[in-house]
């Protein structure tokens, strides 16, 4: 309702009526298309109006590496007139067009693993992992070696970020569900193994770093709960189920029957014995 207290009605969307002249100039259209050879523009797949006296024609493209992209050719003509204009040309995806990826920010598209010898990799300074190093970093074993030392970083890991490293590696390939340690002895946990050497601070408590040269996780960070075969205990506990789950067995499939003559008189022989010089 307008502000004279009358009602307001909305403009109209009646669809553009298609113009028949700018529909009929095909060829004019494809005569258009000037930047490949006309060998590479098909056939003619549709027109649609877009507004008064102004259509755009869709030709088919036979570029290679452009399989489903249409050539668009928008034409018009002024009023009373005959004569078809070109207003421009486009090559643009169909509905089946192989497309390329969706654009993402080179933060977005590093995985672990793409940085090599001699890559820089900067550090955005409103990273969330990382606080100010005059903050306090909320970890003891921080603080306590920084008071002490008079050390310090210009940035240190923030609580969001420990959480999420801390996360990252418990779900990985080096946390309790991974197949090797699936697959390992319930008691062959890396908490329980010589060498297993604790982290600092307060990812102390559940994480540390294999230093078992024979080990898959070698040099690298596991969880407590992680496990492996090579256990620092795991030939011990080898030996000892060896002799208690294998009983002594005894082969006697060699063994040939032999008689034995007993004895005169024994007392396994139940019939009396024979004299001496008996015939």
């Amino acid at each position: 309702m307008g502000n004279n207290g009358r009602v307001t009605r909305p403009a109209s969307t009646r669809a553009a009526r298609l113009d028949q002249v700018c529909a009929a100039a095909v060829e004019v259209a494809r005569a258009g298309i000037t930047e490949v050879d006309a060998d590479d523009v098909g056939d003619h797949l549709q027109v649609v109006a877009e507004g008064e006296r102004l259509v755009t024609h869709y030709f088919e493209c036979r570029l290679a590496g452009y399989r489903g992209w249409r050539w668009a050719v928008t034409v018009t003509r002024v009023s009373r007139s005959k004569k078809v204009t070109i207003c421009e040309t486009v090559l643009l995806p169909g509905p089946d067009a192989l497309l390329a990826p969706g654009w993402l920010p080179w933060q977005e598209r590093l995985k672990p693993g793409d940085l090599g010898p001699g890559d820089l990799l900067p550090t955005p300074p409103d990273d969330d992992r990382l606080v100010p190093g005059y903050l306090l970093s909320d970890d003891p074993a921080v603080e306590e070696t920084a008071w002490e030392l008079g050390l310090g970083r210009a940035r240190v890991f923030s609580r969001e970020g420990r959480m999420e490293a801390a996360q990252r590696w418990y779900d990985g390939d080096h946390g309790p569900d991974a197949p090797i340690s699936a697959a390992a002895p319930a008691a062959a946990r890396c908490g329980s193994c010589g060498f297993y050497l604790p982290l600092a601070g307060a990812m102390r408590q559940a994480f540390g770093a294999c230093g078992n040269f024979f080990a898959p996780d070698d040099g690298r960070v596991v969880s407590a709960d992680h496990g492996c075969g090579a256990h620092s205990e795991t030939l011990i506990e080898a030996a000892e189920t060896a002799v208690e789950e294998l009983p002594t067995v005894y082969d006697d499939s060699a063994v040939e029957a032999m008689s034995v003559s007993r004895a005169p008189g024994s007392v396994e022989n139940a019939e009396p014995a024979e004299p001496y010089g008996h015939s």
